[in-house]
């Protein structure tokens, strides 16, 4: 299936479901008194690499470190004093599960939370912090939000939904009337998808206002490869299921739309893209190195997609950094990736005759190159090598594709034949 889909031809409507306006503006009024009104930063780099100015919105710079608090604070709010007196329930890996406990705190509304039990330690200190009774269930997202439903229905509290339902997509949608009053003159606003609550928020917000205001927006939504049901939704004509393969951007791996959202998502936004691991990894990367901030997986995707050469260029472009809840030891792991996908770190097989001097002649042709060995390994062992061969195993850090073309070019040249371990 092509990687990219329009999602406003797939299926046009006449008019947008879910929140107008004035519910939008209504939410707006609601959730300032919990959210903060995040940074809307420029990117030279980003800039330079799409053609067209781009800014970035750091939402992961929010309170409980993603967007997900203005939907769920929303919905909270939203509840009658005998509703708020019976708690509320959510599922989550993280974000939802961080918003909806935080909300609840500042509300007085008792919350339990249902997570799964290899959820990362510090999302699941966040949400227990945040005053929450964490329940550890199943090993997938789907487990909790079965375990979630069943407690709703034993014990009566309130199900709070990660995304379908519309005082849900109203408060996510404040942040697109955040950018626009940030930034009058956007033009494109590149969206995560996981469920669809952010983007069906944002694109009704975004392009009722710019309505009013007698311009249009372009909304660009990007999902990562491995778990997209948007595309196949679309072109089906309704909410899908796909099989989700493991991702890196777990905080969007949703294997079916919401239904509101999909109503939304099919009416208002103009495009679909989808990214692939090493985009996403290499997206964190240089958000770390050229931005200076530290985002999630998912809350990368919309950079991924512009270093990916999936935008095209229209104008002043908001990328929307929709979190930054990462586990620093997954945080290492996606570094230590985007670093090889960038080829800043190469990783060789090179046979070599069995004898004196020759790890010495290769550490030599690398140090020559102007590259850094960080691990080696020699090995007499490697399947298939003949008896007078040995295989050497060397990590190698570089400055980037050119220079990694240069060591290997001056291995070559020195008589080796390294091979490239992916």
């Amino acid at each position: 299936m092509n990687d990219t889909i329009t999602a406003s031809s797939a299926a046009p409507a006449p008019a947008v479901a879910g929140p107008t306006l004035e519910d939008f503006e209504a939410a707006r009024a609601t959730v300032g008194a919990v959210a903060d009104i995040t940074p809307l930063e420029s990117s030279r780099f980003l800039a330079e690499v799409l053609g067209s100015p781009v800014y970035l919105k750091c939402e992961n710079l929010q309170r409980t470190g993603s967007y997900k608090i203005r939907g769920a604070y929303n919905r909270l709010a939203g509840l009658s004093e005998e509703d708020r007196a019976r708690g509320v329930v959510a599922a989550s890996a993280g974000n939802h599960a961080q918003g909806v406990a935080f909300a609840a705190r500042e509300l007085g509304i008792k919350s339990t939370i249902f997570m799964p039990i290899g959820v990362a330690l510090p999302k699941l200190q966040a949400t227990r912090g945040y005053g929450a009774d964490v329940v550890l269930r199943g090993h997938t997202v789907a487990e909790p939000l079965l375990a979630a439903a069943e407690f709703a229905t034993e014990t009566g509290a309130i199900f709070i939904p990660p995304f379908d339902h519309a005082d849900v997509v109203a408060g996510q949608g404040t942040l697109g009337l955040e950018i626009l009053d940030q930034l009058p003159e956007t033009d494109t606003i590149i969206v995560p998808i996981g469920g669809g609550g952010l983007i069906s928020g944002v694109a009704s917000a975004a392009k009722q206002k710019a309505a009013l205001l007698g311009r249009t927006i372009r909304v660009i939504g990007v999902q990562a490869a491995n778990a997209a049901p948007y595309p196949l939704s679309l072109t089906m004509g309704e909410p899908t299921t796909i099989t989700i393969i493991p991702t890196i951007a777990d905080g969007i791996a949703v294997a079916r739309p919401g239904v509101l959202n999909f109503e939304i998502v099919r009416d208002t936004v103009d495009e679909i893209v989808t990214v692939e691991e090493d985009d996403i990894a290499r997206a964190l990367l240089v958000l770390l190195e050229r931005a200076k901030l530290v985002v999630e997986p998912a809350g990368a995707v919309a950079v991924a997609a512009i270093l990916a050469g999936k935008i095209t260029p229209t104008g002043n472009t908001v990328a929307i950094l929709s979190g930054g809840n990462i586990d620093p030891l997954v945080m290492e792991r996606i570094i230590s990736h985007g670093l090889a996908a960038s080829e800043r770190y190469l990783k060789l097989r090179i046979p070599l005759p069995d004898r004196p001097g020759q790890l010495a002649r290769t550490a030599e042709v690398v140090a020559e190159s102007n590259a850094n060995v960080v691990e080696v390994l020699h090995s007499r062992h490697g399947s298939g090598m003949q008896i007078s061969m040995v295989e050497l195993e060397l990590h190698i850090e570089t400055r980037g594709p050119e220079h990694a073309d240069l060591v290997l070019h001056n291995l070559r040249e020195a008589g080796f034949a390294p091979r490239v371990d992916f």
